[in-house]
């Protein structure tokens, strides 16, 4: 039954059908977006302050307010990974990684799978954006971040999803 055709492969995606039996017994074919993982960090500074990024997404082709994220690297951990993209998206290494847990951000679709981490003891240490990300980190207070959501300012899923995990939102 585990019967897989790729159907477009990528860079780091591939788009695969697949054919699966439901639990009510029924076979279906389904198309879905194989995805190695991902992190997203919630960066904590004193004083009740966090770490956003305002990055430009081309697919969207707008600049939105994001929480550092980046995809898993071939057999890399999560918590490596987030301490990797810390230091790439915001220019800070963190002293201390908890995870808080994990969400599937479009599992009708995708087998993509976000673990989120919060971030603290963060120390500045050069930052090294890779060449097709177009990322200015900001820095916001518990209340700058309430009201740029209410004004629909942050949009992102899994921003959203980290924000309410930590008790921002």
């Amino acid at each position: 039954m585990a019967q897989k055709k790729a159907a477009r492969k990528g860079r780091f995606l591939n788009i695969v059908t697949k054919k699966k039996k439901l639990p009510n017994g029924i076979v279906v074919t389904v198309e879905m977006v194989k995805h190695p993982g991902a992190v997203v960090i919630i960066p904590f500074l004193p004083k009740n302050r966090l770490i956003l990024l305002r990055q430009f997404r081309p697919v969207i082709n707008a600049y939105i307010y994001e929480l550092p994220a980046g995809t898993l690297e071939k057999k890399e951990v999560p918590a490596a990974c987030a301490r990797r993209e810390i230091q790439e998206e915001t220019g800070y290494a963190a002293k201390k990684i908890t995870r808080l847990g994990a969400i599937y951000p479009v599992p009708g679709y995708s087998t993509e799978k976000i673990s989120l981490f919060a971030a603290e003891g963060l120390t500045p240490v050069a930052v090294c954006c890779e060449e097709d990300e177009v990322i200015d980190p900001r820095v916001f207070t518990r209340a700058q971040i309430k009201k740029l959501f209410r004004a629909g300012k942050i949009v992102d899923a899994k921003t959203i999803c980290g924000l309410v995990m930590c008790g921002w939102l």
